[in-house]
Order: C-alpha cells, then sequence, then structure tokens
C-alpha cells in the first residue's frame, strides 16, 4: 500500500499554526495489521509536522456489515487496541483520534462505536461514544452497536486549539456538531467510515462544508477509504473551503490551524454569537 502525503503548508514550528493531519486508510478484520498500517500513515503525519492525528470510524476492525465478529473482538478502553494507539502517539509525540470498537460488557450481544485521543504521553484524553446510529439506507447499526449517551461535548486541547469529536453519521445531524463548536471547539475532528454509494461523496463533501460554516470552525475528516469507505478525506477551513482533499486510495493529508484566520473569520461572520435557538436533547422513539 503506497501512502501519499499532501500538505497546506510547512511543517509547524514555534508559533506557527498547528498542524492537523488525517489519515485515509482501508482497515481489515485484523487489529494487529490496522495498528501497524496506521502507525506508518502517522510517522508520514509527524515527518510533516502534524500534532494531531485524525484514523477513520473503525480503524481497529471494519466490515461491511457488522454482525457477531465486531461484538466477539470488541475490547474495553484498557484493551490492547487503545494502548497501541497510546504508544504510537508517544513514540511520535502526537495526540491521536481513532475509532475503536469498545467492549460494552463482557459477554454483552452489543458494541459501542467510540472515538478514542491519546495524548503524547500514551493517555487518554477524550473519549466519544457515537450517538446517532446508522438506521439508513436499509442498514441497521443499532442491531449490533449502542447508542452513546448525551453528555457533554467530548474536546481536548493542543497549544490553544481546542478540537471536538464528532463520527461518520453524526455529520447529518447540524445540532450535534453545534453542540461541539458552542462547548468552545474550534475545529471538528470527523472520523468516519462513509459507506459509499450513489451520490454519497457529494453528500459528505456538502455535508462538512455546511458544517464548517455555520459554526465556523475548521473540519478534519478522515474516511475509510475503497472498498468498505467512499474516501474523499478532506480538511476544511472555517469558510468553508476545501484546503486539501484525497480520492478514494490511501494517503495523509496536512494543514495548519491558524487561530488568527478562525477569529476574523468570525469577526466577519459572528453567527455563533448571533444565534437565537438552543439545543435540547430528544428522547429516542
Amino acid at each position: 500500500m503506497v501512502t501519499r502525503a499532501t500538505s497546506a503548508g510547512p511543517a509547524a514550528t514555534a508559533g506557527s499554526p498547528v498542524v492537523v493531519a488525517v489519515v485515509q486508510f482501508a482497515a481489515g478484520t485484523d487489529p494487529s495489521a490496522n495498528l501497524a498500517a496506521l502507525r506508518e500513515h502517522v510517522r508520514t503525519a509527524a515527518e510533516r509536522g502534524a500534532r494531531v492525528i485524525v484514523a477513520p470510524e473503525y480503524s481497529m476492525f471494519a466490515v461491511a456489515r457488522l454482525d457477531e465478529r465486531v461484538v466477539a473482538i470488541a475490547e474495553p478502553l484498557t484493551g490492547p487496541f487503545v494502548t497501541g494507539l497510546g504508544e504510537i502517539a508517544r513514540e511520535f509525540g502526537v495526540h491521536l483520534v481513532a475509532g475503536i470498537v469498545e467492549q460494552v460488557a463482557p459477554g454483552a450481544k452489543q458494541i459501542r462505536n467510540t472515538l478514542v485521543a491519546l495524548g503524547p504521553d500514551a493517555k487518554l484524553v477524550a473519549k466519544y461514544r457515537k450517538v446517532h446510529l446508522y438506521d439508513a439506507f436499509g442498514y441497521l447499526e443499532s442491531d449490533v452497536v449502542e447508542a452513546g449517551a448525551i453528555e457533554t461535548p467530548a474536546t481536548f486541547t493542543v497549544d490553544d486549539v481546542t478540537f471536538g469529536m464528532q463520527t461518520c453519521f453524526d455529520l447529518r445531524f447540524p445540532e450535534g456538531c453545534r453542540r461541539v463548536a458552542a462547548a468552545g471547539a474550534q475545529v471538528l475532528v470527523l472520523p468516519a467510515q462513509w459507506i459509499p454509494g450513489p451520490a454519497k461523496v457529494d453528500q459528505w463533501t456538502t455535508l462538512l462544508r455546511a458544517r464548517a460554516i455555520e459554526n465556523t470552525v475548521y473540519v478534519a475528516a478522515a474516511d475509510q477509504c475503497a472498498p468498505r469507505g467512499a474516501g474523499a478525506s478532506m480538511i476544511i477551513d472555517p469558510t468553508g473551503v476545501v484546503l486539501t482533499e484525497l480520492g478514494d486510495e490511501p494517503g495523509v493529508l496536512t494543514a495548519g490551524i491558524d487561530l488568527d484566520q478562525l477569529a476574523a473569520v468570525r469577526r466577519t461572520n459572528p453567527s455563533l454569537a448571533l444565534r437565537r435557538f438552543a439545543i435540547t436533547e430528544r428522547a429516542p422513539e
């Protein structure tokens, strides 16, 4: 597998923008192999100056349709895959975000679709359990996955830049991303396994740009590539401009998060400050 790296700017130095990277790769059914592949992509991103690296949803274990295999492979947050992610983060001195298959409890018949963020000290700094399950397009993620509880938005901060997390199908629910922005996030990281299909890449791109524009945030979206994902990973600025993107091949993208630009955008378009409506939790039917 050939990794292609592109960049929207030079590697970070003192006083320069924080560089964020997104990793696009084809995760499979061997967690150890997925971890090894991810490590090489993280190496590439770190060599390009990335401080925060975002890998796809289900980086730990990916199949076309969830079934008993994903339940059997699930691990707790203290399991070997998350431990391995922490070791990679420590090795390269980065914050690493990735999607895992979290065990609910020993013997449980469901799993959690969870994002974890590991710091350069290998410790867990944030976690997010997917709230909106992919019960759409003839698919029922809820058959196998337990929805995450509505909690305070999961964020973490690197060099004064605050990152917030959402996952894949969450993208279709603007109020979830708005909660993250309202909680102080300046960058929305969005790992995904965006299932391929008619118009799916167009929808993905449109929704990502909309979330950036309406919340005046950067968006770093890391999708799986073919065959299980649609690809099109990208990094978007707070005006909705796509800074860098991939097709459906494996690769690494990097771009700088410039807080001065973000502040200027928010002065020009203070949509967060002007909003008139709050977001309230809706009980599932």
